[in-house]
């Protein structure tokens, strides 16, 4: 037994990373599999533009699919971009020899407009490579190539599935649907004679590069884990959204997707929920600490980095707060994520800023406090809440990414303590921000009275 399920890539290079093998093998090692390749040509290409390519001779694409599976065996496996009619003749041959499912990504003009399978080859495509295939995922214009026709609507996909499969001989057919325009990006699956949609939002970026490769490792992965064919896409349509939702703002033109978004998230939230607990259980034992919490209760949050916190669903906080008790605190919940509003905000806004800043805590004013804060040399600022736009303070959750921008005007930059005087119905407050909770902690005892 193999500790690990194996799946190979058979397609090209790319030199930029955002696409072909490199993007293939993130995506195989974010779903856990180890990750083989057969490279078919290298090319030198960057977010914009392809300037050269080199095709490999066809036997040593055929040779590094054969050693591999004579060693550590093959699972399954997927094909990206092969280049010309002899690499998928020699392509076809060695996997109907050694028989693994294999997904067929029809690569035909990368990104940036370049071409990256000749034209000759197409034939080649669909009389060799595509009838031995477990599922071709083709996008929008390579379907269109493929079946003949032309696809306007999510009719015309589910012909052109139909076609690939009854057509050519494939197993089944994904027409992926990026390419139409609407709020929802909508891929059909033609399978044993029934048609199934898979449907996720549509995210506007530029940052796709990479998208197919992606998906299709995904596939290869997903089979490779014994995974059927309906889970498989179920999954890789979840996993590649993730990758375009997170994709990378590299380069002067389409930034790379982010497969590895699959297992930062969850493992940073891991850490994320790990760390503030540690944070609140020493806030709990510092000595005077009951009578420093505002009548509104005090919250500690901690966002995931920079990057990946858009909302407060990305920032985790203590539910239902910390009140002050009469003798010590009381913690009214556990931490979860989207626990927190006001101080999740504050976080976020501050990350505008200084993307370092991922905690922040608030505590009621005290006047001590920000005396010993100022000898201490901490960056403090004062904002007046009665100058406070009422546009603003009628507007939910605006209040504190305007308390925010007013600090960093006054500061040129993000202060550590930003307090308050209050404000009809609005009670004075300091709120200490940090790049994580375990610094908040420290801050705070070292202001308590009589502690260094």
């Amino acid at each position: 037994m193999k500790p690990i399920p194996v799946a190979i890539t058979i397609a090209g290079s790319d030199s930029g990373g955002g696409a072909g093998i490199e993007a293939d093998l993130k995506t195989f090692m974010a779903l856990g599999v180890h990750g083989a390749v057969a490279i078919t040509s290298i090319t030198a290409q960057n977010t914009y533009q392809v300037t050269m390519i080199h095709d490999l001779p066809p036997e040593m694409v055929a040779e590094q699919i054969r050693v591999v599976h004579r060693d550590i065996g093959i699972d399954a496996g997927k094909t990206g971009m092969l280049s010309n009619k002899e690499i998928i003749k020699a392509v076809a041959e060695t996997v109907e020899e050694l028989g693994f499912p294999l997904v067929v990504d029809p690569v035909m003009v990368a990104k940036s407009g370049a071409r990256l399978l000749q034209e000759d080859a197409i034939e080649t495509l669909v009389k060799h490579l595509i009838p031995g295939a477990t599922i071709v995922t083709p996008n929008i214009p390579e379907a269109e190539i493929l079946a003949g026709i032309k696809i306007e609507s999510q009719d015309d996909m589910v012909e052109a599935a139909r076609i690939i499969v009854e057509k050519y001989g494939a197993k089944a057919a994904i027409i992926k649907g990026g390419h139409l325009e609407g709020n929802e990006s909508v891929d059909v699956l033609y399978y044993k004679g029934d048609y199934h949609y898979f449907r996720a939002e549509q995210i506007r970026t530029k940052n796709t590069h990479g998208t197919g490769c992606s998906f299709s490792a995904a596939l290869a992965a997903l089979l490779a884990k014994k995974y059927n064919i309906l889970e498989a896409v179920k999954t890789a349509k979840q996993f590649i959204t993730m990758a375009i939702k997170y994709g990378l703002p590299l380069g002067k033109g389409h930034g790379p997707v982010n497969p590895a978004a699959w297992l930062i998230i969850p493992a940073e939230k891991y850490r994320v929920i790990e760390t503030l607990w540690e944070a609140v259980k020493k806030f709990l034992s510092i000595p005077g600490i009951n009578d420093l919490i505002p009548e509104v209760g005090t919250n500690i949050v901690y966002s995931l980095p920079a990057f990946y916190a858009r909302t407060p669903l990305d920032v985790a906080g203590v539910e239902g707060r910390i009140t002050r008790g009469i003798e010590k605190p009381v913690i009214h919940g556990p931490i979860r994520f989207g626990a927190s509003s006001h101080m999740a905000r504050l976080v976020l806004a501050a990350q505008k800023y200084d993307s370092k800043i991922r905690a922040a805590a608030n505590l009621k004013y005290d006047e001590e406090l920000v005396r010993r804060a100022e000898e201490k040399g901490i960056s403090i600022c004062f904002v007046d809440r009665r100058k406070e736009p009422e546009k603003i303070k009628t507007r939910e959750g605006a209040s504190i990414p305007w308390i925010l921008g007013e600090a960093v005007k006054k500061k040129g930059r993000v202060p550590t303590i930003i307090y308050d005087h209050g404000d009809y119905a609005r009670e004075p407050m300091i709120r200490i921000l940090a790049e994580n909770p375990l610094r908040i902690i420290e801050i705070i005892e070292s202001l308590i009275p009589g502690r260094t």
